[in-house]
């Protein structure tokens, strides 16, 4: 049995709605990421979760425990809000002991619990500032230690790091995934930010106008989108979606891909069978940046590698790898390549694509063909 279970959940206010039958589950210790764009319901979702939303269909179960009905004081779940909402009159020690100390739990009790999820947060030092002495990511840890010191069945996180400045927001990332990997506590988050869902997560849900768009491991999303918007939402650089003919020239199949002021590239298709009824029309052919690279840096272990000579608008230097950009099937296509290839904008490169990567999509429906 599943530790969290959400079933044909469903949210409206008024005419308008907002959930439209939600079925999630989660395993006891498990991290779920509910990611999406602004106004796709993930926030609504969590907090009918808390009890903070009722619902209008569907259940809500906890540990085996229908909570729908319960009021948000009797669920034995904690929140960490985006804004930390803590006491600016009280010190750190007193934000943390608040809750505690309003449930009548002796002193002694709270200075052990304090000190112990202090410790865990490392914010033994600042117990007594207040919140105005503090960075915005030392408020974050302080917001943690108060759901944490409840011991509560559930978390729920509400787009916790978004007040925060980049580089912040990835050392928070590293304390969350610490902090889950110490406690083991079940954990739901809510994000727009898919690298954090794809850092943090065990289970992603990625949601869009109020519907679940694909639930999954992070591996399972990212490499197995269920349609076009989990494919372009999901990855960065974006997954490259291009438009492509199916095509056959006896030998087999393949998928043609316009070039600006050249023949079209025609790329040999290891998955035959299932884009044969596909012949003569267009499919969306998706491949990721790190899969479209140069030849040197290919994966050697793919079945399926295919190349071709690209015209390089724009080079990108990142560091690490070198970004390159071509036109293919009317869009713009990334390519990931090392660091220390010499590539120059307005000049034609050879391409490999690592067609085992490849995914492919209907045009119409949108959804994934293989």
């Amino acid at each position: 049995m599943a530790f969290l279970e959400i079933s044909g959940l469903r949210k409206r206010f008024g005419a308008v709605e907002i959930l439209k039958g939600i079925d999630l589950e989660l395993e006891k210790g498990g991290f779920l990421v509910l990611v999406g764009p602004s106004g796709c319901g993930k926030s609504t979702l969590l907090n009918t979760i808390a009890g903070l939303e009722s619902i209008t269909e569907g259940q809500i179960r906890v540990d085996g425990r229908t909570i729908d009905d319960l009021h948000p004081s009797k669920r034995d779940i904690a929140m960490v809000f985006q804004s930390y909402a803590l006491y600016p009159n009280m010190t750190v020690a007193g934000n943390i002991a608040f809750g505690m100390e309003m449930r009548g739990v002796p002193a002694d009790e709270r200075k052990k619990a304090i000190d112990k999820v202090a410790k865990v947060l490392q914010i033994g030092h600042l117990l007594d500032r207040k919140p105005s002495q503090l960075s915005g990511g030392q408020r974050q840890r302080v917001a943690m230690g108060r759901a944490l010191v409840r011991d509560p069945k559930l978390f729920l996180f509400d787009e916790p790091l978004s007040n925060l400045d980049a580089k912040l927001r990835v050392d928070m990332r590293i304390e969350i995934k610490r902090l889950h990997a110490a406690t083991g506590t079940s954990i739901v988050y809510v994000t727009h930010d898919q690298i954090e869902a794809m850092t943090l997560a065990t289970k992603i849900a990625v949601m869009r106008d109020g519907e679940v768009q694909q639930f999954g491991t992070p591996a399972e999303i990212y490499n197995n989108p269920a349609n076009l918007f989990v494919a372009d939402f999901m990855g960065s650089p974006a997954m490259n979606l291009l438009t492509a003919t199916v095509g056959n020239n006896g030998t087999g199949l393949h998928v043609s891909l316009a070039r600006p002021n050249a023949e079209p590239l025609n790329l040999p298709l290891p998955q035959a069978n299932a884009l044969s009824t596909y012949v003569g029309k267009q499919v969306v052919f998706g491949i990721r940046p790190e899969a479209l690279t140069d030849p040197d840096g290919a994966d050697r272990n793919a079945r399926a590698l295919a190349e071709g000579d690209c015209l390089i608008e724009v080079v990108e230097p990142a560091g690490s790898d070198t970004f390159a950009v071509t036109k293919l099937g009317g869009k713009e296509a990334v390519a990931r390549l090392r660091a220390d290839i010499h590539i120059v904008a307005g000049q034609t490169a050879r391409l490999a694509f690592n067609l085992d990567k490849a995914v492919y999509f209907d045009p119409e429906t949108h959804r994934r063909i293989v």
